[in-house]
């Protein structure tokens, strides 16, 4: 693939994972490395998502009517995260038997799985002192080996039995934290650099521009008829990469 190729399908990707990321909340970073697994190293794509991920979610925050309250009941699940991502780190820079793609398509087809079923969870009032941490580790360790951050906290999240506003700050929250942890990870690594940085500052165009129509979107089609679609085709990524890394 040439560069201009290249450059038109990364622009692609960070429209279309925008424009999911606006109609149903989350998934920028798990269409964005999914998709972009195919042309580049699960490092690289996970690099390249640092500025959209950080604009994005920072503005989730923002808008979310609880950050406080919502981060004095996260806080062990968001140090957890880091302390995760951190023992992990340098996963997806020394797997070259295309083992991190492997584990990238199970994450997705778990997550696809997840959104399809659309099981009504709820964490016992007792449970969450112990499983907040437990969740945050594992989602910190699937951060470091796949640079996708949706397993198993968004599953946790919403079954704590926030609001949808609530949820969606919660969702950033984790996201945003995840993101931080695993720009350390890849500085410290040799995977993000300024001239990285500044790629990723490039991909925030397209990744707002599909944001902003996915916003539009939602507003005019039915939500649930849009998540069939979204996770079905999600699981049919999931199962390409890792039929790929397996062949």
């Amino acid at each position: 693939m040439d560069n201009t190729a290249l450059l038109l399908f990364v622009t692609a990707t960070f429209v279309l994972a925008g424009f999911v990321k606006g109609v149903i909340g989350l998934g920028l970073p798990t269409i964005a490395v999914g998709i972009l697994g195919v042309v580049m190293a699960p490092a690289q794509a996970a690099a390249l998502l640092v500025v959209p991920n950080l604009v994005t979610n920072g503005w989730q925050i923002a808008t979310g009517p609880k950050l406080a309250a919502t981060l004095r009941r996260l806080w062990p699940m968001l140090l957890a995260i880091c302390l995760g991502t951190w023992a992990g780190a340098g996963l997806l820079q020394q797997e070259k038997d295309g083992t991190a793609t492997l584990w990238l398509g199970a994450a997705l087809i778990l997550y696809a799985a997840v959104g399809l079923k659309a099981a009504k969870l709820r964490v016992p009032a007792g449970w969450e002192g112990w499983l907040g941490p437990a969740v945050g580790f594992a989602t910190g360790v699937v951060t470091a080996a796949t640079g996708v951050f949706v397993l198993p906290a968004v599953p946790y999240l919403q079954a704590l039995g926030f609001d949808k506003e609530e949820l969606v700050q919660a969702l950033g929250i984790s996201f945003i934290v995840s993101t931080l942890a695993l720009s350390l990870g890849l500085i410290g690594a040799g995977a993000l650099n300024l001239t990285v940085a500044w790629q990723s500052a490039l991909a925030l165009a397209p990744a707002l521009l599909g944001m902003g129509a996915g916003q539009f979107v939602r507003n005019r089609i039915s939500p649930a008829a849009f998540r069939i679609c979204f996770f079905t085709g999600l699981l049919a990524l999931g199962a390409y990469l890792c039929w790929r890394s397996l062949a």
